[in-house]
C-alpha cells in the first residue's frame, strides 16, 4: 500500500517535505548574523510563518533562542501547533510564540532577525505596499538586527510551465500558470502526484508579483534600511542549485536562480 495517496496525504506534510528547509534557513541566518555582529542571535521572528516549522527549528538550535511567528491563517497555525510545536519538549515549546495576525500590525517585541521566506512577501504587488511592509519589519528589529528574505527568478520564471520534482513517495509540481510582463504579476500553483496515479491539484495557489532583486533592494532602502546585500546560490556540476549562498555583486543571468537578500537597519 502506498504511503501517500490523494485521499490520505496531508498537504502540510507534503509542503514541508518538498518546499521547506528549516535547518538550512537557521544555519544561514546564524551565519550572516555572526558575520555582521560577531555573535549569534537569539530572538527570531518568522513572518508568514504558516505551520511555524522554521520557528520550531530556531528554538531547537539553542536553549536561549525564542521565536515569534505571525500568520493570518488560523487553521494552518493550529496544524503547526499540534504537529510541529507538539513534537517539541515543553521547555522549547514555551519559547515559541505564535500570533494570529497581519504582519503589518506587529512591531513588538524587537527581535534580532526577521525572516520572510518562501517568497511570501511577493503578495505585496505595488512598490508602495512592499515599502510599507518593509517599514514595519524595520520597526520590529533591534538596533543590532537583520532582515532576511529569499527570492527567485531567471528568465524561465516568466514562462508558463510546470516543473516536477520526484520524492520517494510523491511528486511535487510547481505550476507557473500565468505571467503578465506588463506588471510582472504571476499566478502559480502547487500540485502533488502519487504513485497510485492520483493527484492533488492546486493545493496551494499564489497570486503575487515576481519581484526582481534590484526592485526588492530599492524598496528596502526606501523603507529606511541602511544597507542590503545579495547572497547568490551556487551551482553543482550539472548547473543545479547546490544550496551554498555567497555574497555577490554580480551574477550570471541563468534560466532559474535562488537568492537571499539581507538588510541591516
Amino acid at each position: 500500500m502506498p504511503k501517500y495517496t490523494a485521499k490520505t496525504a496531508d498537504k502540510h506534510v507534503l509542503y514541508q517535505q518538498s518546499v521547506q528547509s528549516p535547518e538550512a534557513e537557521v544555519t544561514f541566518m546564524d551565519r550572516v548574523y555572526r558575520k555582521q555582529y560577531d555573535r549569534l542571535p537569539s530572538r527570531f521572528r518568522e513572518d508568514f510563518c504558516g505551520t511555524a516549522l522554521i520557528s520550531c527549528e530556531w528554538v531547537k538550535a539553542r536553549k536561549d533562542n525564542h521565536a515569534y511567528g505571525i500568520d493570518l491563517d488560523q487553521p494552518t497555525l493550529d496544524w503547526g501547533i499540534k504537529r510541529n510545536l507538539g513534537s517539541l519538549p515543553q521547555e522549547a515549546k514555551d519559547r515559541v510564540h505564535l500570533f494570529h495576525d497581519d504582519v503589518l500590525n506587529v512591531t513588538s517585541p524587537k527581535v534580532h532577525v526577521i525572516g520572510a521566506f518562501n517568497f511570501s512577501y511577493f503578495l505585496f504587488k505595488t512598490f508602495d505596499s512592499l515599502v510599507g511592509y518593509f517599514k514595519v519589519a524595520r520597526k520590529s528589529l533591534a538596533t543590532d538586527g537583520l532582515f532576511v528574505l529569499d527570492a527567485y527568478g531567471g528568465y524561465e520564471a516568466q514562462q508558463e510551465m510546470e516543473e516536477e520534482t520526484e520524492y520517494d513517495d510523491f511528486s511535487y509540481v510547481w505550476d507557473q500558470a500565468a505571467y503578465n510582463p506588463v506588471n510582472d504579476y504571476t499566478t502559480c500553483h502547487i500540485h502533488f502526484k502519487f504513485p497510485d496515479g492520483t493527484m492533488m491539484k492546486r493545493v496551494f495557489t499564489y497570486d503575487w508579483r515576481l519581484w526582481t532583486l534590484g526592485g526588492i533592494q530599492d524598496a528596502l532602502l526606501a523603507a529606511g534600511f541602511g544597507a542590503t546585500e545579495v547572497y547568490w546560490e551556487g551551482t553543482d556540476k550539472d548547473g543545479e542549485g547546490n544550496g551554498v549562498y555567497r555574497r555577490s555583486k554580480k551574477a550570471e543571468n541563468t534560466p532559474g536562480w535562488n537568492a537571499y537578500i539581507v538588510a541591516t537597519p
